[in-house]
């Protein structure tokens, strides 16, 4: 193929090469004029001299020739003299002579025996100053077609070859198939199933809607978080009705030319619709649909051209032409309202993140092809990926295989989906040396954390400690949740943000100081008291008063920043009411620490020994009589 290739490209360059001398031809023929009217100024050039020192010359008998044009003289001496600048020797000279005329100087010639050629005066303007002064434009006219001619076979090659600048415009050839993907490929996600569900009957049987004068809506937009299954949602749906399907990505529309994108869109309608009934799919359609008048092209700006003729195109739909839109987006807040209203995407299909049923049927799904060993629970696996998204369970599965194959085993092993879980939520292990004292620190934090989760009553189940660094933390404690949780009692976050201090007052109570260690320890409890007075009221001072400073994305799990709305004063009892959340907080992990001083010893020498410790060695260490005392002394602890 490679030598193929190469043969096709020989008689393109030969080519090219060939078209090169009627270049280089016209380009000699330009210079000419040039070289002829250079060669004498180049050889010899003639100085100008004034008339008075032309005619003591010539009493002196220097000159040898002249040549009269008017007004104007040239001439030749008989030895080269300092006539030019500076006293620069030169031979040949012209001057002017007066306009009167002088009566004297033909009987002088004459006497001197100079030889005299009598020429008419020169024009100001002939044709050999034309030319001079066209001859720079021509060869830049004909440099710049030459580039012109150059860019347009390069753009056709980039376009395959064709040299037609319509496939340019229409992008990449899309032929209509149906995809092999169907509702049985989806796991999870049953909510969203049913949403499109009736969108089937539809494109199989259009007209049993037709007859009851139902509509079924143009668009659907699915939202939901990265990796949630949105794209494949949309090819099952295609898949299940058995119709065309057209995908593409926002991001395809948007080219440098500016009108690119909305003639792709036209096109890309015409072959849907010509294909009907079909799917059309958008990914991503934040990147052509957010808000108009943001652009800095104002109305012309590229992407505004574009979503119009999205518009525009969804409002041509007639009731014969059965084709959905079908939309992914995980920002639906930046989305155009023009965008959302009925007729257009009308209907919004949200994709959350799958429960713990869904993940066990989502890799029930991605091990299909995998070879588990018997030790494998998958519910177990699934009850330690809370939040976990279907592409994160896939790469779940993915990272497990490869650890299975980096050891050469034949199964993939309960261990090796443990690793891969570990190695996504924390990171790599990391080889560092790390000093006695510090490595003591180290346990001491951890195992604080344990034990606090350990003895309050509304902790989530511990799962694992280890003071084995991973990414960028030196150690961890893993909690697991045994249900999941929509939403978060008081108590249950009181008893997290006791936790989350707690490797702090560990630190405080057993060593006399505290580390930067506590670092993101105290970001995470300042987010969550925070949290818990501004955003849910649980603040006896404050009440149920929204003093947000930022709101949460519901899609990208990040916070978004909104202007403050609300009193410096009422902003200083903010501060004081997480401050004494916080302090709450970190006393009553001290007490747990206090009262079980002895159970925190064995667990710290025990994890100094075996560096990671799993539910049932914390078990071992922290007596479980003990759990009952402590929860009648966590009872007694002031709540706010």
């Amino acid at each position: 193929m490679a030598n193929k290739r190469k043969n096709n490209q020989r008689p393109l360059l030969n080519a090219m090469q060939l078209k090169w001398w009627p270049w280089l031809l016209l380009l000699l023929l330009l210079m000419l004029p040039y070289l002829f009217f250079l060669r004498e100024a180049v050889v010899a050039p003639a100085y100008e001299i004034p008339y008075s020192e032309f005619k003591t010359l010539l009493k002196a008998g220097k000159v040898t020739e002249v040549q009269l044009h008017g007004e104007a003289a040239t001439g030749r001496l008989s030895a080269p003299m300092p006539i030019g600048p500076q006293g620069k020797a030169g031979e040949r000279f012209k001057t002017r002579i007066p306009a009167f005329g002088d009566e004297s100087l033909l009987p002088a010639l004459e006497a001197q025996g100079v030889e005299v050629h009598v020429g008419e005066p020169k024009a100001a303007g002939g044709w050999f100053a034309v030319v001079i002064a066209i001859l720079p434009w021509l060869f830049l006219m004909g440099l710049l077609f030459w580039a012109m001619q150059r860019a347009s076979r390069n753009l056709s090659g980039g376009l395959g070859g064709r040299g037609d600048l319509q496939q340019f415009l229409r992008g990449a050839t899309r032929k209509a198939e149906v995809p092999h993907v169907t509702f049985a490929d989806v796991a999870g996600q049953e909510n969203a199933k049913r949403e499109v569900q009736e969108l089937v009957e539809f494109l199989r049987q259009p007209q049993q809607y037709r007859k009851l004068g139902a509509e079924v809506p143009r668009g659907v937009l699915l939202m939901g978080a990265p990796g949630t299954g949105k794209t494949l949602l949309a090819r099952a749906l295609a898949g299940e009705a058995g119709v065309p399907f057209y995908s593409i990505s926002g991001s395809e529309f948007i080219e440098v030319f500016v009108g690119v994108g909305a003639s792709r869109v036209r096109n890309l309608f015409q072959e849907a619709k010509k294909n009907a009934p079909s799917i059309i799919f958008i990914d991503e359609l934040d990147s052509v649909g957010r808000t108009r008048g943001t652009g800095l092209g104002g109305g012309h700006d590229e992407r505004e051209q574009t979503l119009n003729q999205i518009l525009a195109e969804m409002d041509g739909f007639t009731g014969h032409e059965a084709v959905i839109v079908l939309a992914a987006t995980n920002r639906p807040d930046v989305l155009d309202p023009a965008l959302l209203r009925p007729g257009r995407f009308d209907r919004h299909v949200t994709l959350d993140l799958p429960d713990r049923n869904d993940r066990v049927a989502i890799l029930k799904v991605h091990i299909r092809k995998v070879p588990i060993a018997a030790d494998v629970d998958l519910e177990h696996i699934a009850a330690g990926t809370p939040g976990f998204s279907g592409a994160d369970l896939r790469n779940l599965v993915n990272e497990a295989a490869l650890l299975a194959a980096r050891e050469r085993s034949k199964t993939v092993t309960m261990q090796h989906f443990e690793d891969a879980r570990d190695k996504l939520l924390l990171g790599s292990v990391r080889t560092l040396a790390i000093q006695p004292e510090e490595r003591h620190r180290l346990a001491v934090h951890e195992a604080g954390h344990t034990l606090v989760a350990y003895f309050v009553p509304h902790a989530d189940p511990l799962y694992k400690v280890t003071i084995i660094p991973r990414g960028r933390a030196l150690g961890g404690t893993q909690q697991l949740p045994e249900e999941e949780r929509h939403t978060l009692p008081e108590e249950y976050l009181r008893d997290r943000l006791a936790v989350v201090l707690g490797g702090r007052a560990a630190e405080k109570q057993l060593l006399s100081s505290v580390s930067s260690g506590a670092d993101d320890d105290i970001q995470k409890a300042t987010q969550l008291a925070r949290a818990m007075v501004t955003r849910w009221g649980m603040s006896e001072e404050i009440g149920p008063v929204d003093l947000r400073e930022s709101e949460e994305h519901p899609f990208l799990g990040r916070e978004i920043a909104q202007p403050r709305r609300f009193s410096e004063s009422s902003a200083q009892a903010v501060d004081t009411a997480v401050r004494r959340l916080l302090s709450e907080a970190e006393q009553a992990a001290t007490d747990i620490i206090d009262s079980h001083r002895a159970a925190l010893d064995t667990l710290i020498h025990r994890l100094e020994e075996r560096e990671t410790l799993h539910r049932e060695e914390i078990e071992q260490c922290l007596a479980p009589q003990e759990r009952a005392a402590a929860t009648a002394t966590r009872d007694n602890l002031p709540q706010g």
